[in-house]
């Protein structure tokens, strides 16, 4: 019995006890929200050697980690260091995103290295096995498509990217309205490239309930994946985004029905100004299920950078309503995450989340705020170190000024706003 089945029996799983224990809430708050559908359980049924967690409304934010290897790069020892730096670092999840080397030797030992849930785009494996035979990307057929999520979900794989709602109905918008940069996801191109040499719909559309039966199976999330994203700021919010996000939200109805759980993807690159408004949408439209979302990136020109627009777009969307977002490194665009990458992605991603996190109201977010202000207070470096989001970077920055215990830092030294405050309060008390 998968966990919304669970649910909607009344019932409470053991690892809808432990969600609730990490999260602060009851386990009857996390049995509603799965049986709402605004709530998901991340674990597989196979996957029992890592915690589960959950994801969605009145829950903390969430972070993933992408990591992986690509044809350029296919360093298995390189993306086991970067499970433990995502791990350390406080990632929540990691996808393993994988299109290089043996893909299936890489996703085991990835799932066998992680302590998080962890997800993948079977695509990927769908489609670099065709390459490997010899044979053009259209000539995959839909059974191995199938077969590779089969596998993911056999190897224990708890949440998996799969792009239904590119349709040819939803690829045609694009066309008719035009786009400045097109298709920009590589599930989403490779899939509307599938159909147009083929004439035919998406196999994952046309056979959804083939994908149901064996997500069902696993109890593997489906995270309905936004194929047709905005690349860029201009093509923000267009008609062929707008229509993938009615066709997902009318696969997740039908994916809860057949007690599935569900997650929806968003955007990637939206104006500051659209991305409030999308975030509304994506609930309305998928009925509160929980969204995941690629940043946002509200500018296109900070390549070097993008882990900071990321951040700036990923705080306005987490107190918006976002529930889950993707990391996105320096290095997006330019190059695959190097172990520096992947950390500081991550540090940004977590700002950006715990900052959504206050902003939402959630019960004791802002402790840690409290305290740390009361450490200022009283200049306690130690204290200060502790209560940091990453006491590591915190603490090689530290720069006393002197020795003495209450002295400043080196940015102020005597002229210590706080210093000269507890000096004058002194002063007034004797």
């Amino acid at each position: 019995m998968t966990q919304l089945e669970t649910a909607r029996k009344g019932a409470i799983s053991e690892e809808m006890k432990i969600c609730a224990e990490r999260e602060g809430v009851s386990p009857a708050f996390i049995r509603r929200g799965v049986e709402a559908g605004d709530i998901v359980v991340v674990r597989n049924v196979r996957h029992t050697t890592i915690a589960p967690v959950a994801v969605g409304s009145g829950l903390r934010t969430k972070v993933n980690a992408n990591i992986g290897t690509s044809g350029d790069h296919a360093d298995l020892a390189l993306e086991l260091e970067k499970v433990r730096v995502s791990t350390a670092a406080g990632a929540d999840t990691i996808m393993d995103l994988s299109t290089g080397g043996d893909i299936n030797a890489i996703r085991k030992a990835v799932m066998g290295a992680s302590t998080l849930a962890v997800g993948t785009v079977p695509i990927y494996q769908a489609v670099a096995e065709t390459l490997a035979g010899g044979r053009a990307i259209p000539e995959m057929s839909a059974d191995e498509l199938f077969r590779a999520i089969e596998n993911h979900g056999e190897d224990g794989v708890d949440f998996i990217t799969v792009h239904c709602g590119v349709t040819k109905e939803s690829v045609a918008r694009i066309e008719s309205q035009g786009r400045t940069l097109g298709i920009v996801s590589r599930g989403g191109s490779i899939m509307a490239n599938w159909m147009a040499c083929n004439g035919q719909e998406n196999p994952l559309y046309e056979q959804y309930d083939r994908l149901l039966e064996i997500a069902r199976r696993y109890d593997m999330v489906l995270s309905l994946g936004d194929g047709l994203r905005p690349g860029c700021i201009a093509d923000a919010t267009d008609r062929g985004q707008v229509q993938e996000l009615i066709v997902l939200g009318e696969l997740a109805k039908r994916a809860r029905a057949m007690g599935v759980q569900v997650m929806i993807e968003g955007p990637g690159h939206v104006p500051l100004t659209e991305i409030e408004a999308n975030i509304l949408l994506e609930k309305s439209l998928c009925n509160g299920a929980p969204f995941y979302v690629l940043g946002p990136l509200p500018t296109d020109i900070a390549p070097g950078y993008d882990h900071i627009t990321a951040a700036i777009g990923g705080a306005i969307a987490g107190a918006a309503g976002a529930d889950f977002l993707c990391y996105v490194t320096p290095s997006e665009h330019l190059r695959l995450p190097t172990l520096d990458d992947v950390r500081e992605g991550i540090m940004a991603s977590r700002i950006a989340a715990h900052i959504a996190d206050i902003a939402k109201g959630l019960p004791g977010a802002a402790e840690r705020d409290f305290t740390m202000a009361k450490h200022r207070k009283e200049i306690n470096w130690e204290g200060q170190i502790a209560a940091s989001i990453d006491p590591e970077r915190a603490g090689k920055l530290l720069e006393k000024s002197g020795s003495a215990k209450e002295e400043g830092c080196t940015m102020c030294g005597e002229f210590c706003a706080i210093k000269i405050g507890k000096k004058q309060a002194a002063g007034s008390r004797s």
